[in-house]
């Protein structure tokens, strides 16, 4: 199983952010109106985002939730942006130390977005520091060391924190509390991602047919990330292999190259769910026993794999464990097992 799981900086359809994915840095909408997908954020942040300007005042503080890929960064951006303010950004794990946050915000101007990436994985002495700036707008700094160590409170301006997670379980209730406007960011469907592939494409210049914008949209595993990834490698085969048109046939080809299928597997998801039928019947079978069979780190499993599996309808997490559905048995051309313990077909697509 490991001498064929794919390496996770080779995977294409996999969320996480890329080095690559930076380099097109004019794909990213910087106006609410350019944002495609996620109607009820937009809808609310719009209203929240002009009462806030018309008074003159920080917007609150906003809690962002959602797999990655999905534009959780891009909107904290485009909300500075509408502002007409300074943007500054960091990630959870890059403050090591209260200095480092207080190094951020004593430097913030008024009505500032503050984003942070990651914030679930803040450590707990600078999330305390950050309780105190989010509500009172200021600073405990300790002076001295000792018996004659005293705090004292920096004053800094009203701001706007912009938390985003991918495990909105892991923030600590404090936290969430501070925190007046809470969005959930959803899966895009294809309509949505097919519109994202075709701005995209003309930014960059591409020719795209529409029937192809949608067949890239179908195995972009409801991830904006994804399709760019995705509208870019097609883009080569184009060049290459083609006329320089993404056409239908530039995509069929493409994608049978790149081994992933129509639902937007790479060979490692099938696997993964390959493993759960093989191994243990369909399932149940607990995370821990399944990130050990694939051999793959649990919160990999949990946070990158399962939950598009699970959007897709081809996995269900139970209390007894994960089991696939009837639906991945169709999609991998298996049949559940007979009652003499054999398969009546184990042909796997891939």
């Amino acid at each position: 199983m490991t001498e064929s799981r794919m390496n996770e900086d080779e995977s294409i359809v996999r969320p996480a952010a890329r080095p690559e994915d930076e380099r097109d840095r004019a794909l990213r909408p910087r106006l609410l109106a350019d944002f495609q997908g996620q109607e009820p954020i937009k809808q609310n942040l719009s209203v929240f985002i002009e009462a806030a300007r018309a008074r003159q005042e920080s917007l609150d503080h906003v809690f962002l939730i959602g797999p990655p890929g999905l534009g959780k960064t891009t909107l904290a951006q485009i909300t500075a942006n509408e502002l007409g303010v300074d943007f500054k950004v960091t990630s959870a794990p890059a403050l090591d130390k209260p200095k480092d946050l207080a190094g951020i915000l004593t430097t913030v101007t008024e009505r500032t977005v503050f984003f942070i990436d990651e914030i679930h994985r803040l450590k707990p002495a600078i999330e305390e520091m950050l309780y105190i700036a989010m509500e009172d707008y200021e600073l405990d700094w300790i002076i001295g060391q000792g018996p004659s160590a005293r705090t004292v409170r920096i004053p800094i301006p009203p701001f706007t924190l912009i938390g985003a997670t991918t495990r909105a379980g892991m923030v600590s209730s404090p936290l969430i509390s501070r925190f007046g406007i809470v969005q959930r960011f959803a899966f895009y469907d294809e309509a949505e991602l097919s519109s994202v592939i075709l701005r995209s494409a003309g930014i960059l210049g591409l020719s795209i047919q529409k029937e192809a914008a949608l067949d890239l949209a179908r195995c972009s595993r409801g991830t904006p990330r994804v399709a760019n990834r995705l509208l870019r490698r097609m883009r080569d085969f184009a060049q290459i292999l083609g006329t320089g048109t993404i056409t239908r046939k530039t995509v069929s080809t493409g994608l049978e190259k790149l081994e992933i299928d129509s639902l937007g597997l790479e060979r490692y998801d099938r696997e993964i769910l390959a493993s759960i039928i093989s191994n243990y019947g369909g399932g149940p079978v607990g995370a821990e026993t399944l990130a050990i069979s694939v051999g793959e780190a649990l919160d990999t499993l949990e946070d990158y794999y399962e939950p598009y599996l699970i959007q897709a309808g081809l996995l269900q997490r139970t209390p007894r464990g994960r089991m696939v559905t009837d639906r991945a048995y169709e999609h991998l051309g298996m049949e559940r097992r007979r009652a003499g313990g054999d398969y009546a077909d184990e042909r796997l697509l891939f």
